[in-house]
């Protein structure tokens, strides 16, 4: 068999299997060509999906005769001006987006600078392209594709139906807009239906052009429910907006993460978001966040795949630490400012007296001075249905869910002392060996030490081994292997041993929950005003160890609207 050249044309449409697997696609590398051009408006028009047709309209920079000629062949780009690919600025760099898309698709560019007198239009069917010609059109670009995947039918099977990819299509441009709210965008459907409409922000400052951006992708809800973040460590800034735990999706969807004004799908981003919410949000739910990263472009590799939607970081610990850090003051601890309280130490048995800690408040002083209602959770006056503690405050009232309070107050506690005393084990009688590849052995051997403050004292086994000698007291019916395995697979994969920091959080969750105060438990009065001062001086105290909110305030002012007094 002989070793040949494959002609050009079989070159884009294999290259067009890495760029444009389905419209949304070739949506989002149009839109990204009109922002790296300067464009302040964006209009997208999508046809049965975007397979009949994908339209999009720019007033950007343009391109002359000469430029829309090399435009559609591979790897010519103006967006390379050093040819430093560790100094990445615009979002495209590769130049394979147009000639990968006019490989499987008829595909028509129109194009016009505003200091020139005409435009110029070009067309490329199937990877066959005609000269430059002349045409009238506004300054700016226009580029239609038609018949996607024509020259690739088999690429046809593979879609979703036209409703799925419009959808798809659209989210590509949400995410754009999220990252560009100077620029307006536009997305119209079938029937000349508006999917989409964005005005460009006139709000001065990128923060709060930001906030009234994803306002608008991400609803009232979220502006409302949401705290703003600005962090910084190392030469990278961390921006955006965090949703408090108790508004959260069955699904990661709505995690939005741009990293120098790119949206990415990071499995490090992703991973440390989860961390930072993992004590606050039930395991089966998803937290919303906006969240911009911006930094040195030498210290980011997007040269990673063709699709551009994944990023390598030159030290991943150092923004991993950043989210978490950044997240986790704004998870739940809004206005907590008070010192914390000093608590007895618990007995050193791994039990459920561990919780008794948290329980102080059932035992006041007999003395206690009524607390004033300046205070931020106010005063007691009352207990509703055996459930909920009303409290009065200087400018409302305040309604407390008392189980879920202090189910947040005894696992608070159980978190401190299992950090101050660490996590007891229990030695096995008969030590387990756990037989893995020769790195996964290594990533445990070289993280044993922090494996043993969660309980798990291991030590290798030979060069594809590891013996495991003791277990976390918590966990008595572990599954040994298994957590061994996946701790493995986690360390590779995210460098954090998550599976077993979960399944403890998980057990000392249900410890809390079960040793907490009861709905239906009668309260006096001094024992529902200690419950409130120990809420406020508890971190994550507005949400139960699921995300549920603990307590919900009222201001006299809405109370007044409601009895028509405003």
């Amino acid at each position: 068999m002989t070793i040949r050249l494959l002609p050009p044309v079989l070159v884009n449409r294999i290259a067009a299997g890495e760029v444009i697997e389905r419209p949304a696609a070739a949506v989002k590398e149009l839109v990204e060509n009109a922002i790296d051009a300067g464009a302040s408006r964006i209009d997208i028009t999508l046809k049965d999906g975007g397979q009949a047709l994908i339209a999009v309209v720019d007033n950007g920079t343009g391109m002359t005769p000469d430029e829309l000629g090399l435009a559609v062949e591979r790897h010519c780009t103006s967006k390379l001006p050093d040819d430093d690919l560790l100094r990445i600025a615009a979002l495209g760099f590769r130049g394979e987006a147009l000639p990968s898309i006019g490989a499987v698709s008829r595909m028509r560019i129109v194009s016009r600078p505003p200091s020139s007198d005409s435009a110029w239009e070009i067309i490329v069917e199937a990877g066959q392209k005609s000269a430059p010609a002349p045409v009238g059109h506004a300054p700016g670009t226009r580029v239609e594709v038609r018949d996607l995947f024509f020259a690739t039918p088999a690429r046809l099977k593979f879609l979703k139906t036209p409703r799925t990819e419009r959808e798809l299509a659209v989210d590509a441009v949400r995410r754009l807009a999220m990252a560009y709210p100077a620029t307006s965008f536009t997305v119209i459907g079938d029937d000349e239906r508006v999917l989409l409409r964005l005005a460009a922000s006139a709000e001065p400052g990128m923060a709060i052009a930001r906030r009234v951006r994803l306002a608008q992708l991400l609803g009232r809800d979220f502006a409302d429910n949401s705290v703003e973040i600005d962090a910084a460590r190392g030469g990278f800034r961390l921006s955006g907006l965090i949703g408090l735990p108790t508004l959260n999706r069955v699904l990661p969807r709505d995690q939005y993460l741009v990293v120098n004004g790119r949206p990415v799908r990071d499995k490090l981003l992703v991973g440390a978001v989860r961390g930072a919410y993992q004590d606050v949000l039930a395991r089966d739910r998803h937290p919303i966040v906006a969240l911009f990263l911006d930094g040195p472009p030498a210290e980011i590799d997007v040269n990673v795949h063709p699709a551009k939607a994944e990023v390598r970081f030159r030290d991943a610990a150092l923004i991993r630490g950043l989210i978490v850090g950044a997240l986790r003051p704004g998870d739940g601890t809004s206005l907590v400012s008070t010192p914390r309280l000093a608590f007895p130490q618990p007995p050193a048995a791994p039990s459920l007296a561990l919780a008794e800690t948290a329980n102080d408040f059932l035992r006041p002083a007999p003395t206690m001075a009524p607390p004033p209602i300046e205070t931020r959770l106010g005063a007691a006056r009352a207990q509703l249905h055996g459930t909920y503690i009303l409290a009065e405050t200087a400018t409302g009232i305040v309604l407390v869910d008392q189980h879920a309070a202090h189910e947040r107050l005894v696992y608070e506690r159980m978190k401190e002392a299992l950090a101050a005393r660490g996590v007891a084990r229990q030695a096995l009688l008969l030590p387990e060996v756990v037989e893995l590849d020769e790195a996964g052995a290594a990533r445990l051997a070289a993280r044993a030490e922090e494996l043993a403050e969660f309980g798990l004292l291991l030590e290798p086994f030979g060069p594809g081994a590891v013996v495991v000698r003791e277990v976390p007291a918590l966990l008595p019916e572990l599954d040994v292997r298994s957590l061994v395995r996946d701790l493995a697979d986690e360390l590779a994969e995210w460098g954090d041993a998550l599976s077993l920091r979960e399944r403890i959080e998980t057990v000392c969750g249900t410890l809390a929950c079960h040793t907490s105060v009861r709905a239906g438990r009668r309260l006096s009065p001094a024992e529902m005003d200690a419950l409130l001062r120990q809420m406020e001086a508890t971190p994550n105290s507005g949400q139960c160890n699921h995300g549920r909110p603990t307590y919900v305030a009222l201001d006299l002012t809405d109370i007044e609207r409601l009895f028509g007094r405003r």
